[in-house]
């Protein structure tokens, strides 16, 4: 009765304890490790696996078919066209199958649906035909009937191009093997059929390449029930590691052969079949007691070894962790401090932002700091240009009104009495002169408009690098304040110009420039320049006698004086306006921004900077989840 049992099930009542106690024991370790691939730790560092490798038509598939229960694709040729992650999990409760692969995921409850979601997947990754691709795609199956396991299946390994195949695919597949077999956290489960020369096999000189103490490789050997009669000793020396040695051994199995899938041979079934085959094979049957034969010794094998190779490679992975940690704190520091992941945070982060951008407006309005040189150092050659501009004026209208009392007889002379002058005329030539002012004034204005918004902006730009949205509200505001504070000034300066067209002063200022002059009074009439051909006093004449003679200098003392009022009152307004109330007005109103604002879209980031500082701090934050994970394990 108790053979019948173990017949049906294949298993003991030892069988079961163990599996038991070795389930709760490797549960935990597998799951960390899973949880961690899950997390996208293995862009950072290696984890430990299991990589399945093997000739094409060695019984790759088969194996993987024994140990998960389900079929897997079969076929001539290269089957497996992707990596395939292969996630076994005991569980009580029906089956449930899961399989994902770029960012698709789908769970079903079939498990006759493998093979053909696995096609798809292929097919789908690695195009129609029969081409290869490095994308993963992972397959979990949770079932009451396979233990804690999970082993990456890749494809096999191929010579000679068929039909359809590019020349170089055997180069493409053995790279492929390569990225994963070369990792020293990985254990490489080779796949020998026993009835070829295990010395020719390419998978197993490629184990040797990469780990030729064989400290971290496991063969399989298969398809024993075709060896020739006579070569089971061969087969013997082969798995006692007389032929090539492997710390980690050999183990004999029998799957399912293609006659027995034509059969219509369960899993369960073939299971059964296999033990019975080695019990009463007269060669290998001692195999069975030295659990070296079967595929149920060949997964509580790599079970136990997996969760060994997991165990020995925590410390490692803690250091690698601990290592990296270091070396993205220390490259953090390279950015500026971003938005807080906490969104109640936010808003006080955003007041923070926008008061270090108003701060520095204000420190910009008040000394003139900036990045690059001082605002005023910049704004002083402008200002000096706009006095040097009125400097020029000045000796241009000496020269004018020099020019109009030689010709005021001729030109200007209206029905006043000779050698009386007319106020008026001379009136009228300071009216022209200071209304000459307003242009250049106006274009002095434009220039320092331009120097200070820049100023404006470039603070912009540094204060809200990472955030476009911020900035751009901020660019928006300091166009549209500058342009309103423009048109004032214009309206200033043109008001200020008809001011000027007064022509006043004080008495006492006037007084107080006559006073400090050198004006001349006293001409001598015996010059013949001061008459005419007929006798009459010439205009020279008549300026000598109503003291024509002394007005230019006194109408250019007047003009110093509107000199000096309009050389400081330009620049002041200039100042005022353009500068000091519009760094007021800017700061208020983004200081404004804080009241119900989008505070997610205010800071949002968009540069390059940005997002290299989120990818580090993605980064840092999966390494600490990663670290606390292993910890908790340990």
């Amino acid at each position: 009765m108790e053979d019948s049992e173990e017949r049906k099930y294949g298993s003991t009542e030892s069988d079961v304890t163990f599996q038991s106690h070795l389930q709760n024991e490797v549960r935990p370790f597998i799951e960390l490790i899973d949880s961690l691939r899950v997390s996208g730790i293995e862009k950072e560092l290696n984890l430990p696996s299991i990589a399945v490798v093997g000739d094409q038509s060695s019984g790759k598939s088969s194996v993987l078919e024994a140990l998960s229960g389900v079929a897997l694709p079969r076929g001539s040729g290269i089957v497996t066209r992707c990596p395939l992650e292969l996630k076994l999990r005991k569980k009580r409760g029906k089956w449930e199958g899961k399989i994902s692969y770029e960012g698709h995921s789908e769970t079903f409850y079939d498990p006759s649906q493998v093979e053909s979601l696995v096609r798809q997947a292929q097919n789908t990754l690695a195009g129609e035909g029969v081409g290869i691709c490095h994308d993963l795609i992972t397959l979990e199956i949770s079932s009451p009937d396979v233990c804690d396991l999970t082993l990456i299946d890749l494809p096999g390994i191929t010579r000679v191009p068929v039909k359809g195949q590019p020349d170089d695919i055997g180069d493409q597949i053995r790279s492929l093997i390569l990225k994963y077999i070369t990792k020293k956290e990985t254990i490489n489960l080779v796949v020998v059929p026993c009835n070829v020369d295990i010395a020719t096999t390419e998978a197993l000189r490629m184990a040797q390449e990469v780990d030729p103490q064989g400290s971290r490789t496991l063969a399989i050997l298969t398809k024993p029930d075709l060896i020739d009669k006579g070569a089971e000793d061969d087969v013997l020396k082969i798995v006692q590691g007389k032929v090539i040695p492997l710390n980690k051994g050999y183990i004999v199995v029998r799957c399912r052969g293609q006659k027995d899938i034509n059969d219509k041979i369960s899993l369960a079934e073939a299971m059964v079949t296999e033990r019975d085959f080695f019990k009463g094979h007269i060669y290998f049957s001692h195999l069975l007691n030295e659990d070296k034969a079967t595929t149920q010794c060949l997964a509580r094998k790599l079970t136990k070894d997996l969760v060994d190779h997991i165990r020995k490679s925590l410390p490692y992975l803690t250091d690698q962790i601990q290592t990296i940690l270091s070396q993205l704190q220390a490259e953090l520091k390279n950015y500026n401090e971003g938005p807080p992941a906490d969104h109640k945070k936010m808003g006080p982060y955003l007041s923070q932002v926008i008061m270090g951008f108003s701060d520095k407006i204000n420190k910009l309005a008040e000394t003139g700091e900036s990045k690059h040189k001082n605002l005023y150092a910049l704004l002083r050659p402008i200002f000096k240009q706009w006095d040097g501009y009125l400097k020029t004026s000045q000796l241009s209208f000496k020269d004018a009104v020099e020019e109009m009392i030689n010709k005021y007889d001729e030109l200007h002379r209206g029905r006043e009495l000779n050698t009386f002058s007319d106020y008026s005329s001379l009136e009228s030539l300071v009216k022209k002169k200071v209304e000459a002012l307003e242009e250049p004034a106006m274009e002095t204005l434009k220039i320092i408009r331009e120097i200070i918004q820049d100023e404006f902006k470039n603070i912009c730009e540094m204060s809200f690098e990472n955030y476009p949205h911020l900035r751009y509200i901020a660019m928006t505001k300091i166009d549209e304040i500058q342009s309103k504070q423009e048109a004032q000034v214009e309206q200033r300066i043109k008001e200020f110009i008809k001011m000027e067209q007064l022509v006043f002063t004080q008495d006492s200022i006037l007084q107080q420039k006559l006073s400090s002059s050198k004006l001349s009074t006293q001409e001598d009439f015996s010059d013949e320049a001061f008459y005419n051909e007929d006798g009459i006093y010439s205009s020279s004449g008549c300026a000598a006698l109503d003291t024509r003679k002394l007005i230019p200098e006194k109408f250019c003392l007047y003009y110093e004086i509107v000199y000096q009022r309009v050389s400081d009152y330009i620049p002041m307004l200039l100042l005022l306006f353009m500068l000091k109330d519009a760094a007021k007005m800017l700061r208020d109103q983004m200081m404004d921004l804080r009241d119900g604002a989008d505070v997610m879209k205010l800071l949002s980031e968009g540069t390059e900077r940005g997002r290299k500082r989120a990818e580090l701090l993605q980064r840092l934050e999966r390494l600490k989840e990663a670290q606390s994970k292993i910890c908790s394990t340990i």
